[in-house]
This record gives structure tokens, sequence and C-alpha cells, in this order.
């Protein structure tokens, strides 16, 4: 049954080697379970604890819904979840919304429910009718052989910089970087973080021993090296709580609740959309945030799928990845089922690199993500237990072999070494794929142009570049 659904033998991969792909991907973006509820709720802010748990129901439902229709429409083994910088930024939105109204947070988060709403709504139009795929299309071929390089790069600054952050007594976070590699002496390093300077030594020591375990392992040709490297890590982590600061890795599982709430969700979030509060913000600024969702959306999700098929060799020699509409109309439809059970913009996530890296082909990598999601439901307290450092290990080692990429890359034309080099500054740093891309296609555009090559741009890279200029320099 499952050869006919996923055709694994075309694909030449396997159900074990899917599953175990499935579960890679799972542990390297479980981080999100927790973390998106916290941020769009302050972190658990007064007054929001019922609402922290239907972000976090919906967080699992919404994710495991889009990586199902991924999986069955598109046979694609990319994971889907609240994306990372998104999140981040509607809980801005919502926050303002407080100030310009007046309303409490759980209102304004209703009201920011609409945006997620629209959103998922035009893409899902804009998926059906193949205008997504022309977008992607519009992307030059030079352009595109960057992204996956440019992702990279981007994962090696999260497993380095902000995935694994330390806190001490005086504050935090700290991270790997910049602030234990970044200081002058050890000593600075342990001056500066006081009591976190322990924690952040066996954070370190975790990170690269589980990155070497999966680069050993994948050099001996071991399937599942990315896993089993993550678990080393795991395993380090846990001997390290408990040998030399004497806590028990697992004490919160003697207190977690493994029950959902669901009448909380249903409370707050499911089908809570306030029209008439969203509306009292401005048409001009209700429409602007609306755009800008879509355009941050849209290019990080066109950048991840272009960026790790192409490392995965599911491109043809165009650099074009079949079933592109479908991966995007399922993209489209976890943003529906995201807005309607209450978090923000579910996208295609970068952290599925981990399992294509580890053998995943097709949909049955994404159904297994899936089905995690849906158990920790359930079984969250284990997923929160896996410790950054070893989700930081996968990260790293993914982002090294995407730089490979690179090699696509015809050195010789500037016209394409100059946008890709800011693109591979430029995610990192912004931490966005969208922006990457953007100033990427203007800074092909112009140089296009002002080499008399200008008929070699397609008339809508044109509109996207100047679309992206309006999204930078218009203040709104």
């Amino acid at each position: 049954m499952l050869e006919k659904i996923f055709k694994l033998k075309q694909n030449n991969t396997t159900v074990k080697t899917e599953i175990l792909a499935g579960l890679t991907t799972f542990m390297t973006m479980a981080y999100i379970i927790a973390l998106n509820p916290n941020l769009l709720t302050g972190f658990g802010a007064e007054g929001t604890k019922a609402l922290w748990n239907g972000v976090f129901l919906a967080t699992c439902i919404a994710s495991a819904v889009g990586m199902f229709v991924m999986a069955f429409l598109a046979n694609k083994p990319f994971a889907l979840a609240p994306g990372m910088g998104l999140n981040s930024f509607f809980a801005v939105v919502v926050a303002n919304i407080v100030s310009i109204t007046g309303l409490s947070y759980v209102d304004s988060f209703q009201a920011a429910l609409c945006i997620i709403l629209i959103e998922g709504i035009l893409f899902f139009i804009l998926s059906i009718f193949n205008i997504r795929d022309k977008i992607v299309d519009a992307i030059p071929y030079g352009v595109r052989m960057g992204i996956s390089p440019a992702i990279g790069l981007m994962l090696l600054n999260i497993g380095f910089g902000s995935n694994a952050g330390v806190y001490s007594k005086d504050g935090g976070p700290f991270y790997v970087m910049k602030d234990f590699f970044g200081a002058l002496t050890p000593g600075l390093a342990k001056t500066n973080m006081t009591d976190g300077y322990s924690s952040m030594v066996l954070t370190v020591v975790t990170m690269f021993i589980g990155l070497f375990v999966i680069i050993i392992l994948a050099h001996k040709g071991v399937n599942g090296a990315v896993l089993f490297g993550m678990l080393a890590a795991c395993v380090v982590y846990w001997a390290g709580e408990a040998i030399f600061f004497g806590t028990n890795p697992f004490a919160s599982l003697a207190t977690a609740s493994f029950v959902p709430q669901f009448k909380d969700m249903a409370d707050t979030t499911l089908f809570k959309f306030d029209f008439k509060d969203f509306i009292s913000i401005g048409w001009f600024t209700a429409i602007s945030l609306i755009i800008t969702f879509c355009i941050i959306d849209m290019f990080d999700t066109i950048g991840t799928l272009v960026g790790t098929a192409s490392r995965a060799g599911m491109v043809d020699k165009e650099g074009n990845m079949p079933n592109m509409k479908e991966a995007l109309i399922s993209d489209s439809v976890a943003t529906l089922v995201g807005a309607v059970t209450g978090t923000s913009t579910v996208t295609t996530f970068v952290e599925s690199a981990s399992g294509v890296e580890a053998g995943g082909r097709t949909g049955l990598t994404a159904f297994t993500t899936g089905i995690l999601f849906l158990a920790c439901l359930f079984i969250a307290p284990l997923a929160a237990i896996i410790p950054a450092a070893a989700t930081s290990s996968a990260l790293i080692y993914v982002g090294i072999l995407m730089l490979g990429g690179l090699k696509k890359v015809d050195f010789e034309d500037l016209s394409q070494v100059a946008p890709v080099a800011l693109m591979l500054i430029a995610m990192p740093i912004s931490g966005s794929i969208g922006h990457g891309i953007g100033l990427g296609l203007i800074t092909y555009t112009v140089l296009k142009v002002f080499t008399g090559k200008a008929k070699e741009v397609s008339i809508l890279t044109y509109a996207i570049s100047l679309l992206f200029l309006v999204k930078f320099f218009l203040v709104v």
C-alpha cells in the first residue's frame, strides 16, 4: 500500500529510510511546539494561559494537517509548521493592536488571526491558478542555484547562533558563536555568563559531539546518521546535567500534563476571527499587514522548497521541482488550517532539510513527521526534553552540506555572483529566506539593466523586484 501511495521504488527509497527521515525532521523542529505558543502569548504572560493552550494545540494540529496534505497531494518530504520570524512578527502585530485599540491581548490576537485567514485564502487561489508557480519560474536560474547554499549558511547561523541559548542568574540568552567563541578569552566569557558558563560548556561539547558523530556515521554510509548523531548528543547532554550539575533532566515529566486542553482552544482560538476589531486599526494598515505577511511567506516557502529540493536532487536541469503546484497548495492549506485553529502562518520548514539529508524523498517522510506532531497533543512533554544543542548538531551538518550548491553558480558571471553573495549574507543575518531572495532579485535586475541585458529579465521578474523595493523602502 505504501509503495502504491508514495512510489518508494521510483524514488529510490524504502519505508525504513522514510520513517527514520521523518523522525529526524521531527527532532530538529520539535522545538516549535513549545516555542510558538511562547512567542505568540508573550511567554505565558498574565491572562494568556488558556490562549497558550489553544495556540499549542493549533500548532500541533495545523502542522500535522499541512504535512498530511504535503504527503498525499505532493508526495514530497517537506514538513510544515508555524514559521519562525513570521510568528515573532505576528506577536508584534498583536501587541500593536493592543496599544492602538486598548483591547485585551486575547481579543487583539483574535483580530490578528484575520490576517492569517486572508493570507491563506489568497495563497490557495494563487496556487490553484498556477500563479505561484509562475513566480517561482520568474526567479532566474543563477539566483535559484544560490538559494540552497544561502539557506545552508542560515542553518549554520541558527545552529551556532540562535538555536541553543543559555541563561544565567544575570540574564541572557548567551549564544555559542557570539558569546563563547566570540569572547576574547575563556575568562571573559565566564565573567560575562557567570553561573551560565558551565551550561554553555556542556552545550558546546554536546553540539560538537553530535556533529562529529553525524559526520563520521555519514562517511561510513550509515542510514539515519543524522538521527543517531542527535540521539548521541541527547545522551551526552542528559548525562552532563546529571553528573556535573546534579539535576534530573527528566524532572519536568513528573509534573507534566499529558491531557490536551481542547476546551481552551475552543474558547480562545478555534474559528475566533474578529474582523470588527481588525478593521479598527485602519484599512491602510490592515492591507499593508496582509501584503507584508504574503510577501514574506511566499518567498520563504518558495526558497525552502527550491533550496531543499535542489540539495536533494529533486529538480530538473533548469532547477524546477516536479509537483511544485501541489507543494504550494499544501502550504496554503496549512496556513488556512492554522488560521482556523489559531496560530500564525504555517509554512514549509527549513528544518525539512535534515530529513532530506537522512534520505527522505517522498511524502512518507512528511506523513511520519505529521503523525509525531499529532502525537505531541498527548506527549508534548517528551518532545520538550530534547536539548537544543542536539538539534543544533543536525542543523549545522545540514548547513555544511547545502553549501555544496555553490558549485552550480557561475563565478565568472557577476550578474550571478553578486545576487548570490548578497543572499549568502542576507539570509543568515536577516533570518528571512524571503528577504534574501528579494535582495538577490533586485541586484540581478539592476545589473542586467545597466549592463545592456535588460531583455534577459522577464516582466514578472521586474514586477517582483519592484514589489520588494516597495516592501523594503515604503514606510507604512
